[in-house]
C-alpha cells in the first residue's frame, strides 16, 4: 500500500475543517521523505501551517524550504502563481512587470470565477513536473498537497477541466487539458480524505467521494480517521463497571468506551467509502508529534 502512495505524483490530503488533514499531510510528506522520495508538502492561500508543525518559521510565499531530510515546504499565493505564469508565458519582461502594476488587470483577474483555484493548482502541476518550468528549480518525486476544507478542495482539482470547457480553444484550453490530465489520472494523483469517525464527519465524506467522482473521475484513494478514541473495555468489563457508575471515574470511563464503540461503527462507513480498511490514528493527549504520527502511518502502510 505505501509502494502504491509513493508512486503518485500528487496525494491530495483533503477533507472537513478542524478533523487535522494538516498535521496528516505533514506526516504523510514525513513518511515519504524516509522511503527517499524527494518531497514537498505544499499548502494555499499563503498558509504555513506545515512549517509551523515543523517548529519552523513561515517562509515568503513560493519559497521552497527544506524542513528535513528530503523534505520540503511551499506556500502557494494566487498572486505569485499568476506572475510566475506570466513570466513563463509572455517573451518580454517589462510587459510582465506592466501587467503586474496594473490595477485593472489585478481585479479582473481577481474577479474570474474559479481563476484563484486555476492559478493554484496550475503551481501544483508544475511541482509534479520532472522537468520544472520554474528556473532552476529541481523536481520532486512526490507533492503533497494539504488542501483546503473539502468543498474547495474538489473546486481547486476542477478548475483546469472548467476553464478548458469554457474556453475552448486556445493556450488556456491547452494547458487546462494538460493539467486535467495529471489530476484525473489515478496513476498520478492520489486524494486521500480525512475525517473523525463521527456522523457527521463521515457524512462529509461520502459527500467528497461523490463530488470528486463527478468532478474529475477520481476515487477516494485512502481515508485517515483521526483522533480515535483507544479501546478501552471488553464487553464483559463494561458489564462489571456498570454496577459501579455512580463513582464519577467509571461513568467518565464508560462515557469514554461508548464513544469508541460509536467511532467502531463510524469505521465501518468510512471503510466502503475507500473500498479499503481506514488508516488509525489516536488521540494524542497533549497535541500530535510529526514522528509518532509518522510512525504510525508508516506501520499501517507497510503492513
Amino acid at each position: 500500500m505505501l509502494s502504491d502512495l509513493l508512486a503518485k505524483r500528487l496525494l491530495v490530503v483533503t477533507g472537513k475543517g478542524g478533523v487535522g488533514k494538516t498535521t496528516v499531510a505533514a506526516a504523510l510528506g514525513l513518511v515519504a521523505a524516509r522511503a527517499g522520495k524527494r518531497t514537498i508538502v505544499a499548502e494555499v492561500a499563503r498558509r504555513s501551517d506545515v512549517a509551523s508543525a515543523f517548529d519552523r518559521e513561515g517562509s515568503e510565499p513560493f519559497d521552497e524550504v527544506e524542513l528535513a531530510d528530503n523534505l520540503f515546504h511551499i506556500s502557494i499565493d494566487p498572486q505569485d502563481a499568476l506572475e510566475e505564469y506570466l513570466r513563463d508565458q509572455l517573451p518580454s519582461g517589462p510587459f510582465v512587470d506592466v501587467l503586474k502594476r496594473s490595477r485593472m488587470f489585478g481585479l479582473l483577474s481577481a474577479a474570474t470565477p474559479g481563476m484563484r483555484e486555476l492559478l493554484t493548482v496550475g503551481k501544483l502541476w508544475e511541482l509534479a513536473q520532472l522537468d520544472r518550468r520554474t528556473p532552476g528549480a529541481s523536481a520532486y518525486d512526490l507533492v503533497v498537497v494539504d488542501a483546503p476544507a473539502t468543498g474547495h478542495g474538489v473546486a481547486i482539482l476542477k478548475a483546469p477541466r472548467t476553464f478548458a470547457a469554457a474556453a475552448g480553444g486556445g493556450p488556456i484550453a491547452r494547458q487546462g487539458k494538460i493539467i486535467d490530465a495529471t489530476l484525473s489520472d489515478p496513476e498520478q494523483t492520489g486524494v486521500i480524505a480525512v475525517a473523525r469517525a463521527e456522523e457527521l464527519a463521515v457524512t462529509e465524506t461520502g459527500a467528497l467521494r461523490r463530488a470528486l467522482h463527478a468532478a474529475i473521475g477520481l476515487g477516494l484513494e485512502q481515508v485517515v480517521a483521526n483522533a480515535l478514541e483507544p479501546d478501552r473495555f471488553t464487553p464483559s468489563e463494561a458489564a462489571a463497571l456498570e454496577e459501579h457508575r455512580e463513582h464519577r471515574a467509571v461513568a467518565l470511563a464508560l462515557s469514554g468506551h461508548r464513544r469508541a464503540l460509536r467511532q467502531r461503527a463510524q469505521m465501518a462507513r468510512l471503510r466502503k467509502l475507500a473500498g479499503r480498511k481506514p488508516l488509525r490514528l489516536a488521540l494524542h493527549p497533549g497535541g500530535a508529534d510529526l514522528e509518532q504520527l509518522a510512525d504510525e502511518l508508516q506501520a499501517q502502510l507497510t503492513r
